[in-house]
């Protein structure tokens, strides 16, 4: 069984667009993709993505797609005009540049040349269409799969699956990254921007910065193996010099 991983997307539909072109071109069939999350922010086509996401699916492909920390702000801002989320170290609101969020309220014609949220708020209630609010709100906040486990951010290292918190996995940061030892699964995550997918022995990130510039990232898992797809096919990607690597099955 082969399932391909997709890392933080960032608004860069046509980057997606290629890595997608990568998954095709590796023509494993009824594989699945799994979208590890924050389709949204930094980037210039945020509305985009989500299209595309949201046809894809439609179409009946085998996409899945999880919850980012970036998606949840979009989505509480759709909802009440939230901007601030206390999982955010710098205190910055949504709207920052460093955050995106005014990025990708332009992806939907909305004027962000302003200071007024409020102003922006209205104007989201009708340019955002209800299959993008629907989107949103519905994405699982974790996939499993034969001892890999899909997360946007990652684990609380020691809680049962059934006893983690939304907060952690689509925001945990330290405590999982540091975390040497092995999982109950091999953890596939974004969120923590690498300069390429980078493969821990118990964890694999797929968020190479493709909001910050860099490449989007995509790997194939099959048989105990990680390959990612480069533009040149696949190369297997080796864990990196700690942590024990558990054996997954195919």
């Amino acid at each position: 069984m082969t399932i391909y991983a997709v890392g933080d997307i960032h608004g860069q539909k046509s980057r997606l667009e290629e890595v997608l072109d990568r998954v095709d071109r590796d023509n494993v069939p009824g594989a699945e993709v799994v979208f590890i999350g924050d389709y949204i922010d930094r980037g210039p086509d945020s509305r985009g993505v989500l299209d595309t996401l949201i046809a894809g699916q439609a179409e009946g492909r085998r996409w899945t797609c999880l919850m980012g920390n970036h998606d949840r702000m979009f989505s509480n801002f759709l909802a009440d005009g939230t901007i601030t989320h206390p999982s955010i170290k710098s205190g910055l609101p949504w709207s920052h540049e460093r955050l995106g969020g005014l990025d990708t309220l332009a992806s939907y014609g909305i004027d962000t040349g302003g200071p007024d949220m409020q102003a922006m708020w209205d104007a989201a209630q009708e340019a955002v269409p209800q299959t993008h609010r629907d989107f949103l709100s519905g994405l699982p906040l974790y996939a499993e799969r034969d001892g890999l486990l899909f997360v946007h951010a990652g684990i609380r290292p020691g809680v049962a699956l059934a006893d983690q918190v939304e907060t952690d996995l689509i925001w945990i940061r330290d405590d999982f990254l540091m975390h040497r030892a092995a999982h109950d699964w091999m953890v596939v995550h974004g969120h923590t921007a690498v300069h390429g997918a980078d493969h821990r022995g118990n964890r694999v990130n797929m968020d190479g910065g493709a909001g910050y510039g860099r490449p989007l990232r995509v790997a194939a898992f099959e048989a105990g193996e990680v390959f990612e797809l480069t533009p040149d096919g696949r190369e297997r990607l080796a864990p990196g010099d700690w942590g024990a690597a558990p054996a997954w099955s195919a």
